[in-house]
């Protein structure tokens, strides 16, 4: 079940732009300053093992330049068995492999791991990161400004966003470099539209990420945001965030106000589960693109959390003749890529595993399988999208909540699980929407464009709501596709329609 090594052109493009920095030497804290990690995860002081100052300067002591003084902090922990370090060594084995110039090799690396684990993954890094996620190991104090001081090798803004005292909510040794460094996959920022009458360079089965607000229908081809995977927009007169975790398949729309603050969003560089943190331009505290929640830095305890906004993936060809006045972005982003369909993330979407190592996965479906995921009353709900090609209109009822899965409109799914768009298999799911449905019962119309309910009245299907022949509206729901591991990694609780649960 465990990570197939990505294609080459894939681990490119990762890498191109993430060359390391000159090594740096660290600034080691005092060996009489104590820990000021805030994070929940920080750990306690053990009889058996060094104390709080003692192993947050053998910490340090791992990174430093002199080799005597890193292997002497190398014995140390070993003699003293001290598990708190594995965490530390997760880290200086994938330093090792990436050339950040860390004293400790990648073979004394994975010993250590070997030694204070029991566990026998060998070289296998992904491996030994799936294992840890399982466990509930903690690390060394100073763990978060440390793994910064070191990761900023690669870019000096990791370590702006990994600071002994930052609140924290999730667990920090989770947190993986994603292969780019801040800001590596650019951000758009209110990128020029075009009319659909000039949009030549789409082919009618592209993918696209529609939004629509207050009479504003806005597109976003896949083939553009898979090298952006964020455009900070107004839409309607309303600040949007879409963020779109590649890996995760996942494009999120967000409103981007809060308590009259309006944050904009980029790409940190960092992963979690294999799903994107991206941080707000504005505090820089970190956030997870699946649920919306700051989860690392200032913001952290704040009670803030992202709106969802109702989104919607489909043909291009749909999307223009369902909104003719639509306007889309333009090639013209202020940005040299290849815009070709594919061109960033085909090789991801046809293997069947993921590219970085996630701990928390189910067999219920298989891990890229499409879902369409939505929290109802704060139930997590997931339904398959190849189910719901097959029955069109899905009544249901979650947490007391009845409400209607729709993916009957145009769509994009050829063969049950994909689209293919000249040569290139696009994993982009199909065109599902979510309403509240009241007391009402509803089924596809003759004409295959609307609902009737259970009286035979027919309903029309609009972005905002369902509208019956007497006015009378049912409010839509804001969900999501996603790659079912990637939903299933925060929300393994959730609902699988038509699944016996686990």
């Amino acid at each position: 079940m465990i990570r197939k090594i990505p294609p080459l052109a894939l681990l490119t493009l990762l890498l191109a732009a993430c060359a390391p920095a000159a090594t740096q030497t660290p600034t080691i804290p005092a060996a009489s300053s104590g820990p000021t990690e805030a994070n929940p995860a920080a750990p306690t002081s053990m009889p058996t093992t060094a104390s709080e100052p003692d192993a947050q300067r053998t910490l340090y002591d791992l990174i430093d330049p002199d080799s005597e003084t890193a292997h002497q902090a190398y014995d140390r922990i070993l003699l003293e068995k001290d598990e708190r370090f594995i965490a530390a060594f997760l880290e200086l084995t994938r330093a090792a492999s990436i050339g950040l110039g860390a004293s400790i090799t990648f073979v004394e690396s994975v010993e250590a791991l070997e030694a204070l684990s029991g566990q026998s993954f060998g070289g296998d890094w992904a491996g030994w990161i799936e294992w840890y996620g399982g466990t509930d190991l903690e690390p060394p104090p100073g763990f978060t400004g440390w793994k910064g001081e070191l990761l900023g090798r690669i870019d000096p803004g990791f370590a702006e966003f990994l600071r002994d005292g930052f609140p924290s909510v999730i667990r920090v040794e989770e947190i993986l470099w994603g292969g780019v460094k801040v800001d590596g996959i650019p951000a758009l920022a209110n990128a020029p539209m075009i009319p659909a009458a000039e949009a030549d360079y789409l082919l009618d089965e592209e993918p696209v990420f529609g939004i629509s607000i207050n009479g504003d229908h806005r597109a976003y081809p896949l083939r553009i945001l898979d090298w952006h995977e964020m455009a900070n927009d107004v839409v309607g007169g309303v600040p949007v965030s879409l963020a779109y975790c590649t890996l995760c398949g996942a494009g999120i729309a967000y409103h981007g106000e809060i308590d009259g603050v309006t944050y904009t969003f980029g790409s940190s560089g960092f992963l979690y589960r294999s799903n994107k943190l991206m941080y707000d331009h504005q505090t820089r505290t970190l956030w997870n693109q699946l649920t919306g929640e700051p989860v690392l830095g200032e913001l952290v305890g704040s009670g803030i959390k992202l709106e969802l906004l109702p989104v919607v993936v489909t043909t291009w060809a749909d999307w223009q003749e369902q909104h003719p006045d639509t306007v889309v972005l333009s090639l013209d982003t202020g940005f040299s890529r290849p815009y070709e369909p594919g061109a960033a993330y085909g090789d991801y979407y046809s293997f069947d595993d993921t590219m970085f190592p996630v701990w928390q996965r189910s067999d219920l479906l298989e891990t890229k399988d499409r879902v369409y995921a939505l929290q109802i009353e704060g139930v997590p709900v997931a339904y398959p999208v190849k189910t719901l090609v097959e029955e069109v209109v899905v009544n249901d009822e979650v947490a007391g909540t009845p409400l209607v899965v729709l993916a009957l409109r145009g769509g994009i799914l050829v063969d049950g699980s994909s689209i293919r768009v000249g040569d290139v298999r696009y994993d982009a799911g199909a065109e599902v929407r979510a309403y509240e449905r009241g007391t009402y019962e509803f089924s596809p119309a003759a004409d295959g464009e609307r609902l009737v309910d259970q009286d035979d009245w027919v309903w029309e299907i609009t972005e905002e709501a369902l509208v019956g022949p007497d006015g009378e509206t049912l409010p839509r729901l804001s969900g999501h596709l996603a790659y079912w591991f990637g939903w299933y990694a925060f929300f393994p609780k959730t609902l699988v329609y038509g699944v016996e649960n686990e």
